[in-house]
């Protein structure tokens, strides 16, 4: 018989639900609880980690870096198979302490400001309504496949990535963070129907499963040769003929094509696959509460709430990984320097302790303290664009489709991480 945690750590339960009564009970005995390591293709099995359940327990490890580092051994619960894995995925700002962070993500800042967005909100807006004018005369759609194409859009436009290869950043995404689904990890968006020259050169590079049907690690440079060589192209491009997009700004402040390249993969896989996992995520929960439903198609001001319920009540991404650097007590427990430390936002998100009736879906919630876009110097830098796009998309379902119904169960995605739906079929 699985223990409990055995239970929270199965990519399998998160087929059916995130285990939430697990959670609490979990959560109402203690803050932090050993756990042992999932099983994962192609990396060491590990000798196990400290699960933080609590809200307040979360935000300390998330804001204490100098404790709890992301730079020790990466932010994914197994460590890397070696050590020349290990440095390479050192580069990413997302493996970084600060100030090596800090210095990256100024880098990056200016494009993600209020400001900033603001400037693409009626693109954003338009993109949405053209997303959901194509469906509409159809009268039912997979809500996952229309969602996704938003944040691809949108992310093709800020990074100045030609539109036409958007469908790139989709087939990457989808083999990173769908290694633990068997459709996802080796799936591919066919038809690259006028994709650039640069595309096409990097698709030749795109790894085959071996024989077990696993492909290369998609967290190194060699499990994923087509993003890499790509992102070189465009490096190489973008230094010829820079624009106003983010990639633009990251050649002319003089990043080395190695970080260049890093922060591509971050970009393209962790800035288009959250939001894509809230989008129908938020959808979902929408159709399982048919009055909050209501509530915001006629009450529009409503929206900006209901989106920071939506994100809180499915937590699209689940957990991250620290690795504690010195002796240190955390929730009553003795850590030790070396010990993993993986903060559960899932759990954190519906702490009893910081939100009142935790397991209630309320588009009128005021105090909403979520844990979805991370905490301290890490905090999702691109908070503000998601819930931009979120609120752009369902303002055109709202004013287009009206009060759609569910027309089918959702199908989810097989992962511990990211809290993802592959198929939502809706119908109005």
């Amino acid at each position: 018989m699985s223990s409990d945690t055995d239970v929270i750590v199965d990519p399998d339960t998160y087929l059916v639900d995130i285990p939430h009564a697990l959670f609490a009970r979990l959560r109402a005995e203690h803050a932090v609880v050993w756990m042992d390591e999932p099983e994962v293709p192609l990396w060491p099995l590990g000798p196990g980690f400290w699960g933080v359940l609590r809200h307040a327990e979360i935000k300390q490890v998330m804001r204490d870096p100098a404790t709890y580092s992301s730079y020790a051994r990466a932010t994914q619960i197994s460590d890397p198979p070696d050590d020349e894995t290990l440095d390479f995925v050192r580069q990413m700002m997302l493996n970084q302490d600060p100030p090596r962070h800090s210095r990256l993500r100024r880098m990056l800042a200016s494009a993600f400001t209020p400001k900033a967005v603001a400037r693409l909100e009626d693109r954003i807006a338009g993109w949405a309504r053209e997303l959901v004018d194509r469906v509409a005369d159809d009268g039912r759609c997979d809500f996952a496949e229309l969602a996704a194409d938003l944040p691809l859009r949108t992310l093709a436009e800020v990074f100045g990535v030609p539109r036409e290869d958007r469908w790139l950043m989709y087939d990457w995404s989808n083999r990173v963070i769908g290694y633990q689904d068997p459709e996802y990890a080796v799936s591919t968006r066919a038809g690259a129907e006028g994709a650039t020259d640069m595309a096409r050169r990097a698709m030749v590079l795109r790894p085959e499963p071996d024989e077990h049907g696993y492909l290369p690690n998609q967290r190194t440079r060699e499990g994923m040769p087509d993003l890499y060589a790509y992102a070189h192209d465009l490096a190489e491009f973008k230094r010829r003929r820079p624009g106003e997009d983010v990639m633009s700004n990251l050649v002319t402040a003089g990043v080395t094509t190695e970080e260049f390249e890093n922060m591509f993969w971050l970009l393209s896989v962790a800035g288009n696959e959250t939001l894509r996992n809230a989008l129908p995520g938020g959808m979902h929960a929408l159709l399982q509460h048919r009055d909050e439903y209501r509530k915001v198609r006629e009450d529009r001001s409503l929206l900006p709430g209901a989106v920071e319920e939506m994100l809180r009540w499915w937590s699209p991404v689940m957990r991250f990984r620290r690795t504690a650097t010195v002796d240190t007590e955390l929730g009553g427990r003795e850590i030790r320097a070396g010990d993993k430390v993986v903060v559960w936002f899932s759990s954190g998100n519906r702490d009893e302790r910081v939100f009142a009736e935790p397991d209630r879906f309320d588009v009128t919630r005021t105090q909403n303290d979520h844990l979805a876009f991370g905490h301290g110097p890490h905090y999702c830098i691109g908070a503000h664009l998601a819930k931009t796009q979120m609120r752009a998309l369902f303002t055109a379902v709202f004013d287009r489709l009206g009060e759609v119904e569910p027309a089918g169960e959702p199908v989810r995605l097989r992962s511990n991480f990211q809290h993802g739906v592959k198929h939502l079929p809706i119908s109005w």
